[in-house]
């Protein structure tokens, strides 16, 4: 996801100005995402050069606030209406980190593993008890459910490296 659609998909709920932009992206990702408010400008401006947000006066307390326009909407279901590339996702820092350690053969891959193992276990405790305390409703549940289970395949896939590693050696 871009801050450009999830801004998108905010405005088209109603006009917002900035700071309450950058408030309710975060409460809708489950504050997985924090975002300065430079960026929510930067993005507007963005947009409005882009005709896909227009400026829509001041609210009743002289806030400038920004309203999506048709384009925008279309720009909008495009985005949801697209699935999200998966394999197109950026390099895996784990994964590279791993491959080299092996390739060097000086480096304990079972130490760097070991490392990974136990940070990704604090993440998935940090993560449910997060998901306990949660009070953000559905979008902010769903957003910790996927940070979990992507806990929980490191988990995995650190087991199933071990387990190669065991092979190799024996």
């Amino acid at each position: 996801m871009s801050i450009r659609h999830g801004l998108l998909a905010l405005l088209s709920k109603g006009p917002r100005y900035g700071y309450q932009l950058r408030v309710e992206f975060e409460a809708s990702t489950g504050a997985t995402w924090p975002l300065n408010i430079g960026q929510v400008y930067t993005t507007l401006s963005r947009m409005e050069r882009d005709s896909l947000v227009a400026p829509g006066g001041t609210d009743d307390q002289g806030r400038a606030v920004y309203t999506i326009t048709e384009a925008g909407r279309e720009e909008l279901g495009r985005w949801f209406s697209t699935p999200v590339d998966q394999a197109g996702r950026p390099r895996d820092e784990l994964a590279i980190k791993l491959a080299m350690a092996v390739a060097m053969g000086s480096v304990d891959v079972q130490a760097v593993i070991l490392a990974q193992r136990m940070a990704a276990m604090r993440t998935l405790q940090d993560l449910t008890r997060a998901k306990r305390t949660a009070s953000g409703g559905l979008a902010e549940r769903l957003v910790l459910d996927s940070l979990i289970f992507k806990a929980e395949a490191e988990q995995r896939w650190l087991d199933h490296c071990e387990a190669v590693l065991r092979e190799k050696h024996s």
